[in-house]
């Protein structure tokens, strides 16, 4: 053997090594293919391929009967292509053998094409021209053209439906119902089932075409036959018309059968309704009628006993029906009986776990009973909209991700009642009413309503639950008419927004810093974790979002905390630099750029003695004076409440030490106060300072 004989066949063997079986099989049958289009073909390898193609008919068909949805079964267009290709060719290769050898005998074509031209039709080829115009007829106006027109309405419907599904997936993971993961699924499926039925509206027209190609194919095979007996082997007419038509009547049979097979399965896959189960599984349950079961035999029973009618068959028929009934009611008592006793017998008792340890919520709503309407869709509640409303206002706000909130229904509560919880404990509480509005007073009205009076849940304001009826007399007098949902959602909002900084956690920081990564890679490359560690950034967003900063600008965060970051580790003086860098945004919540900005500071002595008060600190325990802080918590409270008054802003100002230090003192026994630092207010802002607060006594005692 010469030398590159030897190095082809090693180059043979080495792809047979590397490829897949899958991979050869594929170009190896287009080339067989190919062969039977171009090459004679031998009776005994036909007799192998026809048999191949009824089998391979048989499999798609049943395939596509076990396929639980119709796009999992997504090879079908391709396959279908192949199977179509496969049988026309086999039709070249059969006519060439037909038409040069079929002189010799019917058995000279195949022992297949003989027995389906023989065989099945008794010998008589007029029979079997009627058989193969009744298949084809089948085939062609009845399956194929039905099949067709499904493929093509589907395929419209589904690209039509196609923007509305992937909405719907945007809404459900912008509403947190779905993570990133299931999204990309969700999109990937929907995709894939447009893809699918695109491809089927093009797949049933190879099925119609080979329908039409097997008709030509069959007439051609007759004159061509004829005339080849008759003009080369010296045969009369009668006798090659015979020959000849039994060999082109079992050719097209034999090329028909599978034919149709495939249509079928493109009828079936085209016309199922996608489930979790396969064909047999929904038929199975949706025949499962004792009643339809049980009518039809009375029915055949009734025309088996008219005189005249064939009564045998329809009265076994009957019996067999009411067999058939029988047997499916005993099944389904059985079945109830078993799910009766399963629920009434007392569960096994079993070790406790690790998957019974239940994790806090993060966001938790609890309801009354008398609340559960609000929450189901189906009885017209809204609060489920507007929680998913209130969760992407704050995402936005604030910068993070708000958790989902897990609501579910509490017997514990009073039926009217609710609760708000962050990370397991409960935050807020009220009561609505569900059949009522709430009118809250806001501040001027003209007149009284009758209803019961409350105070509002969320704010303390005077309100009166009144009838739904009174909500336009309510507004006419100058109050504010919300209904159970919305003061429920209205609670929620105000809760989330005063603990926000108890939603942040490590999790939630790394996942603002890899989304930040992908715009700013170099500036987290070399600031976390090697200068500032994924702990303490959380603590500092967490201060920030404390005080109602916003952290959508991380990045400003990180620019302003990297220069500092190896030399400061106090996490107060960190969140002092990130506030710097946030300035703007700060005074934005306050008053627009060039707006005039009403502030209060403190009196230049009170500064001095509260600065010498925070020298003495140590380890963040400062030494305060009982009456000073007294008085410094009297004098703030009555200036912040003079200026919301005067619906302005209550803002203190002061210096960067003392703030952190009066804010966390400040503002959580002043409602709306907000506390900034002189370093924190933009060059370009203008101040107009409306109080200068001091405190009367007890200064030198705390001097």
């Amino acid at each position: 053997m010469s030398t590159a004989s030897l190095g082809l066949m090693s180059n043979i063997r080495q792809l047979g090594k590397t490829l897949p079986l899958q991979a050869i099989a594929i170009p190896f049958g287009f080339l067989l293919l190919l062969g039977m289009l171009l090459l004679p073909v031998p009776p005994l390898l036909l007799d192998l391929f026809f048999t191949f193609n009824i089998a391979l008919s048989l499999v798609i068909l049943f395939l596509a009967i076990a396929a639980a949805r119709p796009f999992s079964f997504s090879v079908f267009p391709t396959v279908l292509l192949f199977a179509t290709l496969l049988r026309l060719a086999l039709n070249v290769a059969s006519t060439r053998v037909v038409l040069s050898a079929g002189h010799e005998g019917t058995d000279a074509a195949g022992h297949v094409i003989e027995a389906f031209g023989s065989v099945l039709v008794g010998g008589d080829y007029i029979v079997g021209l009627v058989v193969f115009a009744i298949l084809v007829i089948i085939n062609f106006i009845v399956v194929t053209k039905g099949a067709g027109r499904v493929s093509e309405v589907t395929a419209r419907f589904t690209l039509d439906a196609m923007p509305g599904k992937q909405m719907a997936v945007d809404a459900d993971l912008a509403a947190g119902l779905i993570n990133q993961e299931q999204a990309r699924a969700r999109r990937r499926e929907i995709t894939t089932e447009a893809d699918f039925y695109g491809s089927m509206d093009g797949a049933s027209k190879f099925v119609r075409g080979d329908a039409v190609a097997g008709i030509l194919i069959l007439f051609i095979n007759i004159f061509g036959g004829v005339l080849v007996g008759a003009l080369q082997h010296d045969m009369d007419i009668g006798t090659a018309m015979e020959r000849y038509t039994t060999l082109a009547v079992g050719d097209g049979l034999v090329a028909q059968v599978p034919a149709l097979l495939l249509s079928i399965a493109t009828a079936i896959i085209v016309t199922r309704v996608s489930g979790e189960a396969s064909l047999h599984e929904q038929t199975s349950d949706q025949f499962n009628n004792v009643e339809a079961w049980w009518l039809t035999a009375c029915i055949l029973a009734l025309l088996g006993v008219i005189p005249g009618m064939p009564h045998v068959a329809f009265l076994s028929l009957g019996a067999l029906t009411a067999a058939a009934a029988w047997m499916l009611g005993r099944s389904r008592k059985m079945k109830r009986e078993a799910e009766v006793s399963s629920e009434a017998a007392p569960a096994a008792p079993r070790e406790l776990s690790w998957s019974d340890v239940q994790q806090a919520d993060s966001i938790g709503l609890e309801v009354g009973y008398a609340l559960v309407a609000l929450i189901d869709a189906q009885q017209g509640g809204s609060l489920v909209t507007r929680i998913r409303g209130i969760r992407k206002k704050l995402t936005y706000e604030l910068g993070f991700l708000i958790p989902q909130v897990h609501i579910r229904d509490n017997l514990d509560l009073r039926p009217e009642a609710y609760q708000i919880m962050v990370n397991g404990v409960v935050i807020g509480r009220g009561e609505v009413k569900p059949t009522r509005e709430l009118a809250i007073h806001s501040g001027v009205v003209h007149g009284e309503l009758q209803g019961l009076r409350t105070k509002d849940p969320t704010f303390g304001l005077a309100a009166v639950w009144i009838d739904p009826a009174q909500r336009d007399f309510a507004r006419s007098l100058g109050y504010t008419v919300v209904d159970a949902s919305t003061t429920i959602a209205t609670h929620l909002n105000k809760i989330l927004q005063e603990n926000c900084n108890l939603l942040l956690g490590h999790d939630e920081t790394q996942q603002l810093i890899d989304k930040l990564a992908a715009s700013a890679p170099k500036l987290v490359e070399e600031l976390i974790p090697k200068k500032l560690s994924v702990s303490v950034l959380t603590q500092v967003l967490q201060n920030l979002l404390a005080e109602s900063v916003s952290i959508r600008d991380l990045r400003g965060v990180l620019l302003a905390i990297a220069p500092v970051a190896e030399k400061v580790q106090d996490i107060d003086e960190l969140t002092g630099v990130a506030r710097i860098a946030l300035g703007r945004m700060i005074i934005q919540q306050y008053a627009l750029h060039g707006d005039e900005l009403a502030v209060m500071t403190l009196n230049p002595e009170l500064e001095q003695v509260l600065h010498a008060t925070v020298r003495r600190g140590q380890g963040g325990n400062i030494p305060v004076e009982p009456e000073l802080a007294e008085g410094l918590l009297r004098s703030v409270g009555r200036a912040a409440q003079d200026e919301m008054n005067s619906d302005r802003p209550a803002i203190l100002v002061t210096s960067p030490t003392l703030r952190p230090w009066l804010s966390r003192i400040l503002r959580p026994r002043i409602p709306g106060l907000s506390v900034l630092s002189y370093s924190e207010l933009p060059e370009d802002t203008n101040l107009r300072v409306t109080t200068s607060i001091t405190v009367q006594a007890r200064q030198s005692a705390a001097a």
